[in-house]
């Protein structure tokens, strides 16, 4: 009965011998254990570069728009272009994560979540910049029609820039619903393993009572797939309308009708490369390797030069209309991209956005996880600088030779942008540490036709399933009888430099005592709760044999382990090896 599984050419979405517990406590390490060295240095970065666009940020509003380099004739410059990039990478979050539930794409499960989540910090960023363009933030609500102590001020609902209002507080409204009705499953599974009583507290109101009943999933699906659709149409809404910003004008270079569904496949193009980047990221500081694979990263490319390719039309169809349309000023407006002053941003928009996406076509490029983090980069720089074109060398130019001018970012200008990128890496990076950046519940649903232990069992039975007969926390260590050898090989366990970690060892095995291979007999570490043969070949390695040693371990004791077996941190205090220790010897 393997007639529905995975033909095995696919390759597996879930690497390593995992089992359905490992895939728990796989994604709920990075919450209940400690962040390693690789997130405090991004996150540190990120913080410096937030706190220097808080600077700039105050700077602005307590002196004036006029710290800004905005001129008379370029009136929208730096901010707008920032705005226009930041809600482009936010819309194909929620649209990647909806779209592939829709059509029902098992390799959404990796990458949903940080999906989802990058719509939400993206769009936080995008919102601050009209609001700082204001001048005085503190209006902001007037943007809003509510009535108003000026009685006779309203908005003006014929202007593209309130349409932009309602559109992206919409889409952010759905795509925040949409976000966090997926992670209540995940919330409720951190709220039954929290020990501590305030961090039980905080994710029982978080999980909104999730209990896990037959009617609950059925509940979740339905409105996942409402959310679904409500989103998809809402992603090609709200950049249409962004994109009618520039085209219900007149000026050349803008007043096109092929901006909107140009602006659409920008968006996805500039949303895909940032999903990877975050990936990427993502699977090296939380230790998700196995379950954002190589796999999960190609498919992204795939897309990712697909969604260029349609961005290069566009390109080649504006030239080709602004020659055909005969009309001198939008002919002279794409002249003056190519060879004025500001040549050199035209031809880095084409280079990032037209050229470098097709190295995708390479099979070998595609799945080389640093060749693609430095494509995505790329792309998200050459998609900046399609919007820094499409707004200042649009408008540097002017009907009349009197008002040209040139414009130049301030150190203001580059500072709040940079804090915007700060500000989006410590949401993102804090949000990894708090919540569940996996679909632990949705991963589980393809462990047997895309896991590689299923796949393999599969392949070396004849399309049978093999279940593990003793299932332990780490991995699976019994099998059925009809398991072949191949199938059945036990994981080995790391080695511990020991060398590396003679300061931690020597502190661990002070307290907890050492063993004597004489006077004393080992036991079997398995009966505790937690340790497998894996777990219990590594402890012998350290140097830790019986149930007394284990029964000595605190707080600090289990810090220390945690330091020298850098596998599954904060297990062992959580599943109490000492209290089960000490039972054991009594």
């Amino acid at each position: 009965m393997a007639g529905h599984y995975e033909a095995p050419i696919r390759k597996p979405l879930v690497t390593g011998d995992k089992s359905y517990h490992d895939v728990t406590l796989d994604i709920v390490a990075p919450v209940e254990g400690r962040a390693n060295k690789q997130w405090w240095i991004v996150f540190s970065i990120a913080a410096v570069a937030f706190l220097w666009g808080i600077g700039c940020i105050i700077y602005t509003i307590s002196t004036g728009i006029g710290t800004w380099g905005l001129n008379k004739t370029v009136g929208w410059a730096w901010d707008i272009t920032n705005f226009v990039w930041w809600v482009g990478i936010g819309h194909a979050g929620t649209l990647i994560s909806a779209v592939l539930l829709l059509f029902r794409q098992k390799w959404r499960m990796a990458i949903n979540r940080s999906a989802e989540a990058m719509t939400i910090f993206s769009v936080v960023q995008a919102g601050l910049f009209p609001l700082i363009h204001m001048g005085r933030p503190w209006l902001g609500y007037w943007v809003v029609p509510i009535p108003n102590q000026f009685g006779s001020l309203w908005v003006n609902f014929n202007s593209p820039l309130l349409w932009d209002v309602f559109a992206i507080s919409t889409y952010l409204s759905v795509s925040l619903v949409f976000w966090w009705t997926c992670l209540l499953p995940d919330f409720a599974m951190v709220r039954d393993r929290a020990i501590k009583p305030f961090q039980k507290r905080i994710y029982s109101i978080l999980s909104f009572g999730w209990s896990g009943r037959a009617k609950e999933w059925q509940r979740f699906e339905e409105v996942s797939l409402v959310l679904a659709g409500l989103a998809t149409p809402l992603v090609l809404s709200v950049h249409t309308i962004v994109s009618f910003d520039f085209a219900t004008s007149v000026i050349p270079g803008w007043h096109t009708t092929i901006f909107p569904p140009y602006f659409v496949a920008g968006a996805i193009f500039s949303g895909f490369a940032m999903v990877n980047t975050l990936l990427i990221i993502m699977r090296k500081v939380c230790n998700m390797e196995d379950y954002i694979t190589v796999q999960h990263i190609e498919l992204m490319n795939i897309v990712i030069m697909i969604t260029g390719s349609i961005v290069g039309v566009a390109y080649i169809t504006e030239l080709f209309i602004a020659w055909y349309s005969g009309v001198e000023y939008e002919q002279y407006a794409f002249l003056n991209r190519a060879t004025g002053p500001y040549w050199w941003a035209y031809w880095a928009m084409m280079t990032c956005n037209v050229f470098s996406p097709q190295f995708m076509w390479f099979k070998k490029l595609r799945r080389s996880i640093m060749f693609s983090f430095v494509i995505s980069i790329v792309v998200n720089i050459g998609m900046w600088f399609e919007r820094f074109v499409i707004i200042v060398t649009s408008l540097h130019r002017d009907y009349l030779p009197s008002s040209w001018t040139m414009f130049s970012p301030t150190f203001i200008d580059i500072g709040i942008f940079i804090g915007t990128i700060g500000f989006f890496f410590v949401l993102f990076l804090l949000y990894s540490r708090t919540f569940p950046v996996i679909a632990q519940a949705e991963v589980k649903t393809i462990m047997k036709s895309s896991g590689e232990f299923f796949k393999k069992s599969r392949e070396a039975n004849d399309g049978v399933d093999v279940i593990p007969a003793k299932p332990t926390n780490t991995v699976f260590n019994g099998f059925d009888d009809n398991t072949s050898a191949k199938a059945a090989a036990p994981k080995k366990a790391e080695e511990i430099d020991m060398e590396a970690n003679k300061e931690n060892l020597s502190a661990l095995l002070g307290t907890i005592g050492t063993f004597d291979s004489v006077t004393q007999q080992a036991d079997d570490l398995k009966k505790i709760n937690g340790i497998g043969p894996v777990m219990e070949k590594t402890l012998n390695q350290i140097g830790i044999y019986t149930f007394a040693q284990v029964s000595k371990m605190t707080e600090n004791e289990y810090n220390l382990l945690d330091s020298i077996t850098g596998s599954f941190p904060g297990r062992a205090q959580r599943d109490d090896w000492a209290g089960q220790a000490k039972k054991l010897i009594s």
